[in-house]
C-alpha cells in the first residue's frame, strides 16, 4: 500500500502574530513535524497544501503576505510537492488527486489546520474518492467557534470534529501510532 503525508494548511497566519491565531498551533505543528520527519526517513511521499484565499472579503491568507506562508518547522523541503488551494477543500480544483494518482497513492494520512473546515472537507473528499484515511487528531488544530451567542471552546469543536470523521470517513489517531503503520 502506497502511504502519502498530507499537511494542510500549517501557515503563519494560524501561528502567534498571524491574521487567525489558532488554539495550541504549536502544539500541533509538533505532532506534524514528527509525521513530516517520519516520511522524509522512510522516503515516503509527502504533499504540502497552502492556502491562498483570493475574496476581497478574506481577513487571513492573502496573496503576498507572510501569512500564506507554510510554517519554518515544517517547510517544504525542494523535492516535497506544494499545492495551492484557494477553498477548504485540498482536492477542489487542485491537482492533489492528479499527483497522487501518479504515485500510485492508495492511503493517505492527513494532518493540519483547521480541524472544523480544510480538514474536515479534505478527509471527506479523500473518503469519498477512496482513498483509505489516516486522520492525525494531535496535528491538527482549530479555533474557538460562537453559536447562538455561546462561545464552543476550540477543544470541544476539534475533539467533535474528530469524533464525526472517526470510522465512516477517518481512523483517527495518535501520533505515536503512526510509527507501526507506515
Amino acid at each position: 500500500m502506497n502511504t502519502a503525508l498530507v499537511l494542510v494548511d500549517i501557515q503563519n497566519d494560524y501561528f502567534k502574530g498571524g491574521r487567525n491565531e489558532l488554539f495550541q498551533p504549536d502544539k500541533a505543528v509538533t505532532h506534524a513535524e514528527e509525521a513530516l520527519s517520519l516520511f522524509r526517513e522512510k522516503n515516503l511521499p509527502i504533499v504540502h497544501i497552502q492556502c491562498i484565499l483570493l475574496e476581497k472579503e478574506a481577513a487571513f491568507f492573502l496573496p503576498d503576505t507572510d501569512g500564506i506562508n507554510i510554517h519554518e518547522r515544517v517547510k517544504p523541503q525542494s523535492d516535497e510537492k506544494v499545492i495551492v488551494k484557494h477553498t477548504p477543500d485540498s482536492f477542489f480544483q487542485t491537482e492533489l488527486q492528479k499527483h497522487l494518482e501518479s504515485m500510485k497513492v492508495t492511503r493517505l494520512v492527513i494532518c493540519g489546520m483547521m480541524s472544523h473546515i480544510c480538514i474536515d472537507s479534505t478527509v471527506r473528499t479523500a473518503h469519498r474518492l477512496g482513498y483509505e484515511v489516516i486522520l492525525l487528531s494531535e496535528a491538527c488544530a482549530t479555533k474557538d467557534l460562537v453559536w447562538n451567542d455561546t462561545v464552543i471552546p476550540a477543544k470541544t469543536v476539534h475533539d467533535t470534529f474528530m469524533a464525526s470523521l472517526q470510522d465512516t470517513f477517518a481512523r483517527v489517531i495518535d501520533t505515536s501510532s503512526l510509527y507501526d503503520m507506515v
